[in-house]
Parts: structure tokens; C-alpha cells; sequence
């Protein structure tokens, strides 16, 4: 049986994607990687914590969201033909936003558990921005430390596996939040470029994607689960 293997976002929890399991009802095995709060990896480090929590064997299906992109790519790179499938949300495959890199050793001492709610509602959320979803957030986030934010947020200005994403010859999917105010349409570009046969859905929806329209979201990815299992 297929498994979905869900990569997290910046938390690192896994919990931001009970919506979305919500929403898929059941329909496909899933697998929640959670990355540790209190150690500050790098991305090779974390590509290895989440290769010890996947199956060691069956048919895989990918999913990377936001900072989990990178890892996803790379899982997929690495598993070759296991990987039936590779979905990327709101997501990137090296810096998404280069300006940024100016900032490294500022990014390294920005107190990043004390963004304001309303910074988080604004740049994560946007129009769909609610007081539940941000406390979900700020729920999430609160059991990591500082020094681990500070790390992956690092992490993301240094990160490049274009020439992994090259490799990849499963079918791609990739979820372009229209209102995503933190990965620019740019980073779904580059991926593009890299990877010719990707299919692009663009969604109304914020950087949080799967936390706001989950069921438009497991409509969408459970029809591509479906599809690639069927021409597998």
C-alpha cells in the first residue's frame, strides 16, 4: 500500500497538518514526520531523522511543505523509483527570496518566538487570517526553541537541490498558494524549470495552505495520489 509521507513546515511539528488529514478522510495511509524541537540541524540532518521514520519499504508519495521542500526533493532523489509521487507546497528549492542572505548573521540573533500574532496572521495567513489558526500556529511553534528557529531559518538561506530536483522522474505536483505573502511565485518557477513535467495548481490561499483550504487541498492532492498510483 502506498504511504503519504507528510514533511512539515518550519514547526517541524506535523501538527499543522490535522486539517488537511481531516480532510482526506481516511482515503490513503499517511505517515507524519516531526522533526526534533531542541536540536538545531541542518538540512542533511533533518533529511536523516525523517529517512528513519519512513517505512523501509512500499511505495511512497512525497509531500514538502514550506521549509520541508528541500527534503522532500531530496528524499525523492534518493529513493528513486519507491517514490511514486512528489507534492511540493508553498515551497522552494533554494533561497526563495536571495535579498534575504544580506541578513545571515542578523538572522542568526532575530528573536523569532517573539513575532507578534499579528505578524504571523499577517505574512502566513493573510485574508484568511482567524484567531484559531493563529493560536494553532503560535501552538505549534511554542515547543521550539529559539536557537532551532534560528537554525532552520539559516538553513533556508543556504539551501540548493536544484540539480537533486533534476533527477527526480516521478510525477510532480506543485500547490501555489495566489496569496502566499512569504514564497514567492518565482521559487514554483524555478522548480518548473528544473522539473518540465511538474503539474501546477494554483490555489486562492495564503502561505498556510493547508490549514485554510484543506478540503480544496485534499481534493486536489488526493485526485494526483489516485492518478499516479492508477499509471504507476
Amino acid at each position: 500500500m502506498t504511504t503519504l509521507v507528510l514533511l512539515p513546515g518550519m514547526d517541524g511539528s506535523g501538527k499543522l497538518f490535522e486539517p488537511f488529514i481531516a480532510a482526506l478522510n481516511g482515503a490513503f495511509k499517511i505517515q507524519v514526520i516531526s522533526y526534533p524541537p531542541n536540536e538545531p540541524l541542518t538540512y542533511s540532518q533533518l533529511e536523516s531523522v525523517a529517512r528513519s521514520a519512513i517505512p523501509d519499504e512500499g511505495p511512497l508519495i512525497l509531500l514538502g511543505e514550506s521549509f520541508s521542500g528541500p527534503i522532500a526533493v531530496s528524499l525523492a532523489a534518493s529513493y528513486g523509483a519507491r517514490v511514486k509521487g512528489l507534492i511540493l507546497c508553498c515551497t522552494f528549492i533554494k533561497n526563495p527570496r536571495p535579498i534575504y542572505s544580506a541578513f545571515k548573521l542578523l538572522a542568526g540573533k532575530l528573536p523569532i518566538q517573539f513575532v507578534p500574532s499579528s505578524v504571523i496572521g499577517h505574512f502566513l495567513l493573510g485574508r484568511f487570517d482567524t484567531s484559531p489558526l493563529r493560536r494553532t500556529i503560535q501552538q505549534a511553534l511554542m515547543p521550539v526553541n529559539t536557537s532551532t528557529l534560528r537554525a532552520r531559518l539559516l538553513a533556508v538561506l543556504t539551501v540548493n537541490v536544484e540539480a537533486k530536483l533534476a533527477m527526480i522522474q516521478s510525477p510532480v505536483l506543485y500547490l501555489l498558494g495566489t496569496q502566499d505573502k512569504i514564497v514567492p511565485k518565482s521559487a514554483s518557477s524555478l522548480v518548473l524549470k528544473h522539473c518540465p513535467h511538474m503539474k501546477l495548481i494554483s490555489i486562492d490561499a495564503p502561505h498556510c495552505l493547508l490549514q485554510t483550504v484543506p478540503d480544496e487541498a485534499a481534493r486536489v492532492i488526493g485526485s494526483f495520489i489516485l492518478e499516479t498510483i492508477a499509471t504507476a
